[in-house]
């Protein structure tokens, strides 16, 4: 299945998870945001939350800086 992460066109298995999807891109643990089609979804949904075809993944981690 094709969808956008960031962007960036992305090819993901069928019935793909939004957690899936961030543990392909980062391997942060905490500090991670996510919205799928311009709505956010909340961390305790992640793993249950399914992704279709040419969705568009926004995934927002936090930076520490001055």
């Amino acid at each position: 299945m094709n969808v956008t992460i960031n962007g960036n066109p992305c090819e993901l298995p069928d019935g793909a998870t939004v957690a899936q999807a961030v543990q392909a891109l980062t391997s942060a643990s905490s500090g991670v945001a996510v919205a799928v089609n311009d709505e956010v979804v909340r961390r305790g949904a992640w793993p249950s939350t399914t992704l279709g075809e040419n969705d568009r993944v926004e995934v927002l981690t936090a930076v520490q800086g001055g």
